[in-house]
């Protein structure tokens, strides 16, 4: 009697399991080729969904609390959950520490340069937007007003240029938007304050859509000049339905580094 009970629970779960997979492919929008539709106007940097205020205070962007200038996590003894310690070498984690200690004034985005990878997809305070087709997906970044054009099933060119963004190539591995990318220049911050990288970076995303609302974003980075191991980062990736991307202007927005170094040793505070 108990093996006929325990039969009928183990079909009944089976059973149950794969009406609720069957429920949650059903609330992904999807293309006229069955996959996943991306499309759409999209706000990152939260490690828990839906958590803005998290996302707007720096966690989503690399810092380890709500200041969004927070350092790049160092150590698994502070790392909030969700997150993985970065593992720079000793004198890259020596020479991270020295931004923050600058509280970020070499930041290059205060030389209105653009944010990079995967900086600009997890930042919590702008939007991107995604447009998808068969061939090619085009993401759009408000922040800095740069773009990425991810061909599908393409290989990188070999005459690369390095580049801020550096040369995007797409597949897809079942629902799974994956995006390898290379070519970069050495000139941005990864995920926060001073996290800095070398020309030989190379970077996977993996873009999944589990319902209406939310991707969920991973990103391993590997550097071998300035990492021990491969940095890998889980966010989410909210959909802001009835939102448009807005005119960024740089300048309007920024204040002379130079002058704002001068500012900080004089203890004057400023809002950036």
């Amino acid at each position: 009697m108990m093996r006929v009970l325990s039969f009928l629970i183990t079909i009944a779960l089976v059973f149950y399991s794969a009406v609720a997979f069957a429920q949650t492919k059903s609330t992904v929008p999807r293309g006229p080729d069955g996959k996943p539709d991306l499309t759409g106007v999209w706000q990152g940097g939260s490690t828990i969904r839906g958590s803005w205020d998290e996302a707007n205070g720096g966690l989503g962007v690399g810092g380890s609390g709500r200041n969004p200038n927070a350092p790049a996590i160092l150590s698994s003894n502070d790392r909030p959950a969700g997150r993985e310690a970065a593992p720079y070498q000793e004198w890259a984690a020596k020479k991270v520490m020295e931004s923050f200690n600058k509280r970020g004034i070499d930041d290059p985005t205060a030389f209105c340069l653009p944010g990079g990878i995967p900086r600009a997809v997890m930042l919590g305070l702008y939007p991107q937007k995604i447009v998808q087709t068969p061939k090619e997906i085009v993401i759009l970044y408000e922040y800095m007003n740069v773009f990425r054009i991810i061909p599908l099933n393409a290989k990188h060119p070999e005459d690369l240029l390095p580049s801020y963004l550096g040369d995007s190539v797409g597949h897809w591995e079942g629902d799974t938007l994956v995006v390898d990318v290379t070519g970069f220049n050495d000139k941005t911050w990864l995920a926060g304050t001073g996290t800095f990288h070398s020309e030989d970076l190379h970077i996977t995303e993996r873009y999944t859509r589990v319902d209406k609302d939310q991707i969920n974003y991973e990103v391993t980075m590997v550097d071998p000049k300035v990492f021990t191991k491969p940095w890998t980062l889980h966010s989410t990736i909210m959909l802001r339905e009835g939102t448009r991307l807005q005119e960024y202007i740089c300048a309007e927005n920024n204040i002379d580094p130079a002058r704002y170094e001068e500012l900080l040793k004089q203890g004057i505070k400023i809002s950036r």
